[in-house]
């Protein structure tokens, strides 16, 4: 299917694509199909080759902590910076393409949307390679007559491994100073030749050519020059690579030196010029002036030429090209110093190989014309305008700037000083100072680099089991890198000095220049977290995210930070479980106590941000939620002790399920059946959802007077799967009590062969059961009205003995509990029957005896204990051995008679009775004193009555004696 307008998409430029180091280099995203404000955000990331899984944020449209530290100090000096095109497009400028810059960048857009739809990223990839192009021609001072040809060849080469084409062109700049040149002629990368606008009519005519000779050489010819070529020209080549988009780019431009081309027109008048291949130059470089004479007829004439410099004279050539030095330049010209010679009659050349100071100045060359060679007196003289000449001491280009990419570090963290060093032309050494803060003290050397390369560490700084091993190296031709990479304390920080001195001709120049670092102790950090969601409560099916936001007083973008999300199911008892975990390189690890998430959980982080967004919410999302913020050391994360921590508050969710549609019939009925038949009570579902799935618990209200606790007979669950209640569990119950689905919507429990304890008061209890995504869930429930079950008694009732008794018995002895069936034994019936004990205001059987003459202990703790009499003599007393203190209770039996029916197949229920009750009382052994006297030796006997005996004849005596005394 394609995409609709409703799905965001974001597009970058096709890579991979192939850019010289050093070049100006840039790459275009662009986003569609969003929702949310005209003017998107961008982030541009990066996936280094050496680590491909990890993302390295280079830089952001709306966060400025963004960037990762290695690219902060380029992003700060907009070395790398992110050009608005449109509110929905941007380009990524890299100003000075670098090695390390090669990789897979990836375009991100935060969402803008209601809802996560669509790509929010694109990646491309950029390799960066050599620059190999060279180009070269060798500078020279021409001088043409108006009309004669001028030729110049030009050396152009590369070495790129990729498929590259050249173009190159030949430009005119008109005056010394003039800065906008003008195209001459350009082979172009196509190989086709494009004259500039002022050469074109000369090249149609084929004045103008540009000729390859040999695989590296090109040579432009001119014919007929004319004085408006007059001027310098120069060679310039550009490197040019097919991008994937099939557009060609030009990745490398060389230029080469400048030749002088001086025109001479053919007036009479004698006209001298003075041109300088450099005018500015440093202490010990070479400076050439060339004076060019302007004549007719040149050759046959004869001139004499005079150098000077601020206007006195440095040396004279006369028109036999003798040279005459005056005194203060004799002894420098005899050292090889200075030359000066006639390169023909109409060119003079002044060579200075050294400069000095004593150099600097205005230079003019006047020439004169004799009638002959050796005439003292000139016909008619000329002056140049005069050339300034600018000789700058050793060390005067050189310029110097100090920074860091750590400005602001916490305790342990790696320090990253930049010393750049530019304009030098002889090599350099470097050295690195340390002024601590609030110590006024003298400066700490930290190391130095010597001019061959040698390395000197501090004597503070030399035991790497402190700081960790200090680097000093020379990342460019003109950048030195201190890295020390364990910070130890806050007197870590303060100034670094960086100290440059350039080495030339055995002098040397000196330049200094600093930079503050701050180094903070995790221990004042502040850092706290706050957890919070736009929503409370969701429905279920909802998205809902979680923001937990990390503030600290120190800049928490500058360091590592990890963060930990934690769940707390609702359940009656839980604990925290790690949802997932985000390492301060980007890596997530989910945890293992609650896997649906990973598959619906999105993670986003912005500055200090972290965002939690749960898709789809089910009722296994329902819960508390915390965030835990970790702050780590840049170069202590492999050892894992984070270096400050923070838990957030905690933020309830709660997830609305679908509402119940259980509604179940709850009309009141009666059922009747005779004892032995089967019967069957139903429970009806009247509405529900159309895929729900019903578990359906049946319920006994036994008659009075028992009281209303109800028994559950048994649980059908929502995969009929049955589970039975205690009352119900024996064999002989389960075989009786089934549970049964009759359609989509009615249940029965059926019962089978009734018997007089089953009457009572049956209802169901349905749960509406729902299958969501992840589980089965409880809607709700309902239960159903009474049902009650009656037996029809039959027209006879067995002759049972009814007297209630009262007995007693000793703890460990035995008893007899007394059921006799009066009257004779009907052939072909058989006798059932069943002793119960009350407890609780419920009759619960102990023993039960079948027709079929089976006994059944409903409690299997007693069948050692109980014994029936005689029952085929109709002698159903129960004897109960070991009697114990909780056998005492209410005892009572029913006993039924049973018919064979005439078929022969069925049973019918015929006649019924149940017994009086008996009441039994346990007795602890010897619990009495009669007891103990009971039981003890005649001679114990009497020495116990003895003392009553004596108390008898007391009393006795005391009452003859007051009668007598009334007498």
């Amino acid at each position: 299917a394609g995409l609709s307008t409703a799905q965001r998409v974001v597009t970058v430029q096709k890579g991979p694509l192939y850019r010289t180091e050093g070049s100006h280099v840039t790459l275009w995203c662009k986003v569609s199909g969003y929702q949310g404000p005209a003017e998107q955000n961008f982030q541009w990331s990066i996936y280094l080759p050496s680590a491909p899984e990890r993302e390295v944020q280079i830089v952001s449209t709306v966060d400025p902590s963004f960037p990762y530290a290695i690219y902060t100090q380029r992003v700060r000096s907009r070395g790398i910076y992110v050009e608005r095109v449109q509110g929905d497009a941007v380009l990524l400028h890299i100003t000075e393409l670098q090695d390390r810059d090669a990789g897979e960048y990836e375009c991100h857009t935060p969402n803008t949307d209601e809802r996560y739809f669509g790509s929010y990223s694109a990646k491309m990839n950029l390799v960066v390679i050599a620059d190999t192009l060279s180009a070269s021609m060798a500078p020279q001072l021409l001088t043409r007559a108006e009309g004669e040809a001028v030729e110049l060849a030009c050396e152009v080469s590369k070495s790129t491994a990729q498929h590259t084409h050249l173009s190159v062109g030949w430009y005119h700049l008109q005056g010394a100073g003039e800065s906008h040149a003008e195209e001459v002629l350009t082979l172009s990368k196509d190989f086709v030749l494009r004259p500039g606008p002022s050469y074109a009519q000369r090249f149609l005519v084929g004045d103008v050519r540009l000729n390859k000779v040999g695989n590296t050489t090109y040579k432009l010819s001119i014919e007929g020059v004319k004085p408006s070529d007059q001027g310098q020209l120069y060679c310039e080549a550009a490197e040019w690579i097919e991008d994937p988009d099939e557009t060609w780019k030009d990745i490398s431009h060389k230029q080469t030196g400048r030749t002088s081309l001086v025109v001479m027109s053919q007036g009479r008048d004698l006209s001298v010029d003075i041109a300088a291949t450099e005018r500015s130059l440093s202490e010990g470089d070479t400076l050439q002036l060339n004076c060019v004479l302007g004549a007719q007829k040149s050759i046959s004439r004869h001139f004499q030429v005079l150098w000077l410099l601020n206007g006195m004279e440095v040396a004279k050539v006369d028109p036999h090209g003798i040279l005459i030095w005056e005194d203060e330049y004799e002894e420098r010209a005899k050292l090889g110093q200075l030359q000066a010679f006639k390169h023909s009659n109409t060119v003079y050349v002044l060579i200075i190989y050294e400069v000095g100071l004593k150099d600097n100045g205005t230079y003019h060359c006047s020439a004169s014309e004799m009638k002959t060679p050796g005439d003292f007196h000139s016909i008619q003289t000329n002056m140049s305008s005069g050339i300034q000449v600018h000789v700058m001491p050793i060390g005067y280009r050189m310029h110097l700037s100090v920074s860091t990419s750590t400005p602001q570090v916490v305790v342990g963290d790696a320090l990253i000083l930049l010393c750049r060093v530019q304009g030098a032309t002889s090599p350099v050494s470097v050295q690195w100072w340390h002024l601590p803060p609030q110590h006024p003290g003298p400066r700490v050397p930290v190391a130095t680099m010597e001019r061959d390369g040698t390395l000197r560490l501090g004597s503070t700084y030399q035991d790497s089991r402190t700081r960790g091993s200090l680097r000093l190296e020379k990342a460019s031709s003109g950048t030195f890198t201190l890295v020390i990479p364990n910070t130890l304390d806050e007197g870590d920080g303060g100034r670094y000095v960086c100290q440059v001195t350039e080495w030339s001709r055995g002098q040397r120049w000196t330049k200094a220049g600093e930079t503050a670092v701050t180094v903070s102790s995790m221990a004042g950090l502040g850092l706290h977290a706050t957890l919070r969601s736009r929503i409370a409560t969701v429905r279920y099916g909802q998205s809902f995210e979680l923001i937990c936001q990390a503030n600290a007083s120190y800049t928490l973008g500058e360091v590592p930070v990890s963060v930990r999300w934690l769940f707390q199911p609702s359940l009656p008892i839980s604990h925290f479980h790690e949802l997932v975990r985000v390492s301060p390189r980007g890596a997530v690890a989910w945890g293992s106590a609650h896997p649906h998430f990973q598959r619906k959980a999105q993670l986003t982080k912005a500055a200090t941000s972290f965002r939690l967004h749960i898709h789809n919410a089910v009722a296994a999302d329902m819960g508390t939620y915390q965030c835990e913020v970790e702050v780590w050391r840049r170069n202590t994360l492999s050892l894992g002790q984070p270096a400050a921590t923070t838990r957030s508050n905690a933020v309830g969710i709660k997830v609305l399920l679908l509402e119940s549609k259980l509604r179940v019939a709850t009309t009141k009925r009666s059922v009747e059946a005779a004892g032995g038949a089967d019967t069957a009570i139903e429970c009806r579902i009247v509405s529900a959802h159309d895929s729900s799935q019903f578990a359906v618990t049946w319920y006994l209200l036994p008659p009075p007077p028992a009281d209303e606790t109800p028994l559950q007979i048994v649980r059908a669950n929502y995969s009929s799967i049955l589970e039975y209640g205690t009352e119900f569990s024996s064999p002989a119950q389960k075989s009786r009590f089934l549970s049964q689905r009759v359609s989509s919507d009615v249940f029965w429990l059926r019962i089978l062969s009734v018997n007089p304890s089953d009457q009572g008061r049956y209802y169901c209890v349905v749960e509406e059961w729902l299958w969501l995504v992840d589980g089965w869930y409880k809607l709700g429930e309902g239960a159903s009205g009474r049902t009650t079950l009656e037996l029809k008694l039959p027209e006879h009732e067995l002759q049972l003995e009814k007297t209630n008794r009262s007995i007693s018995a000793r703890k460990g002895e035995e008893v007899t509990l007394h059921c006799l069936l009066q009257g004779a034994h009907l052939p072909a019936t058989h006798l059932s029957a069943t002793w119960y004990r009350e407890e609780s205001g419920h009759n619960r059987s102990l023993l039960s005896l079948h027709r079929d003459g089976a006994i059944e202990y409903p409690r299997e703790s007693l069948a050692g204990r109980l014994q029936l009499r005689r029952p085929t003599a109709g002698d159903l007393s129960l004897t109960l051995s070991s009697v114990e203190e909780g056998d005492a209770g209410l005892y009572h039996c029913q006993v039924q008679r049973w018919q064979l029916q005439s078929d022969g197949k069925d049973w019918a229920l015929q006649a019924l009775a149940c017994s009086g009750y008996t009441q039994l009382t346990t007795i602890p052994a010897e619990s009495t004193v009669l007891s103990r006297i009971c039981s003890s030796p005649p001679l114990l006997n009497f020495i116990l009555y003895l003392p009553l005996l004596l108390i008898l004849l007391l009393v006795l005596a005391v009452f003859c004696w007051y009668f007598k005394f009334r007498r």
